[in-house]
C-alpha cells in the first residue's frame, strides 16, 4: 500500500508541474490538451484501481461509493433501445400466512450496455427461369447497382470506413486490425481504394457545399499556426476572418482579445 501510494504522489507531482507548463509556460514548452488529457486519465485510472481494492476489503464503503455513483450517474438518453429484464421471486406467496402475494412497486435500474460492431454478409440472389417451348431463352433479373463495382462492400462499409477515418482519425492500418479481429481480412490498400472511389463519388457533394459557400457575403476560416519573424507581427496568430475582398483582413491573435488590421 505505502509502494502505491507513492507511484501514486509521484504521478500527481508529475500532472501538477505538466499543468503548470501548461498554464504559464512559454508558448513553445505548452503541454498540447490532449496530451495534458492522456495524463490525467492515467492519473484516474490508478485511482479507480485503489479504490477498487479497498471497496474488495471493505462493504460498507462500497456501500457508500455505489449510493454516491447513483446519485451522480444522471439518465441515459430516452431515444435509446431498452430491453428489460425481470428479476423475480419464485414463490409468490406470503411467507408468513401463504396468502397469494401482488405487487405493491419495483425498482428499476438502468445500465448502459453496446453491442460491439458486427460485420454481416448480404446475400443477393438472382434465379434465372428458362423456357421450355423455347431454347435458349434465359430471362434474368438485372444485377443491382453498387457503390464499388466488383468489390465486396456495401454503401454502409464504405460510409464506416470513411467515418471512423475522417471522424474519429482513425487510419485506415489500424482500421484494418480492428476488422481482423473478427476474421475480416482487409488489407489497408483494398480500405485505401474505398476511400478514394468514395471521395470521387462524394464531388458533386463537395462542388455543391462549395458553390453554396462562395455565394456567402462573408466567410470564415481557420487557418493553421503560423510564424512571423518580423517586427511589429504576432507570432501566436492562428485565424483569419475576412468579410469581403474589398475590406482589409482583420487577423485574430490567440493571446490577445482585440483584433488588430493587416
Amino acid at each position: 500500500m505505502l509502494i502505491a501510494e507513492r507511484v501514486r504522489f509521484e504521478r500527481l507531482q508529475q500532472i501538477i508541474k505538466e499543468l503548470q507548463r501548461h498554464r504559464f509556460g512559454r508558448r513553445a514548452e505548452t503541454l498540447p490538451e490532449d496530451q495534458l488529457l492522456l495524463g490525467l486519465e492515467h492519473v484516474e485510472q490508478g485511482v479507480a484501481v485503489e479504490e477498487a481494492e479497498a471497496e474488495s476489503v471493505d462493504p460498507e464503503r462500497k456501500t457508500k461509493r455505489a449510493a454516491k455513483r447513483r446519485a451522480n450517474r444522471g439518465s441515459l438518453p430516452a431515444h435509446l433501445p431498452r430491453i428489460e429484464t425481470v428479476v423475480d421471486i419464485e414463490d409468490k406467496n406470503c411467507p408468513c400466512c401463504q396468502h397469494g402475494l401482488h405487487v405493491i412497486g419495483e425498482d428499476v435500474a438502468e445500465r448502459l450496455d453496446i453491442v460491439p460492431a458486427q460485420f454481416r454478409v448480404l446475400v443477393t440472389r438472382r434465379p434465372r427461369y428458362g423456357c421450355r417451348a423455347c431454347e435458349g431463352v434465359v430471362v434474368q433479373a438485372p444485377t443491382p447497382n453498387r457503390l464499388i463495382e466488383g468489390g465486396i462492400p456495401t454503401e454502409a462499409t464504405v460510409a464506416q470506413v470513411l467515418l471512423s477515418k475522417y471522424a474519429d482519425h482513425l487510419p485506415l492500418y489500424r482500421q484494418a486490425q480492428i476488422y481482423a479481429r473478427q476474421g475480416v481480412r482487409l488489407d489497408r490498400s483494398t480500405l485505401a481504394d474505398w476511400v478514394g472511389r468514395a471521395a470521387f463519388l462524394l464531388r458533386p457533394v463537395h462542388e455543391r457545399l462549395l458553390s453554396h459557400l462562395k455565394a456567402s457575403a462573408k466567410l470564415f476560416a481557420d487557418s493553421p499556426k503560423e510564424t512571423h519573424g518580423s517586427a511589429g507581427r504576432c507570432a501566436c496568430s492562428r485565424s483569419r476572418v475576412r468579410p469581403d475582398q474589398d475590406r482589409p483582413a482583420l487577423r485574430l491573435c490567440s493571446r490577445r482579445s482585440s483584433l488588430r488590421r493587416r
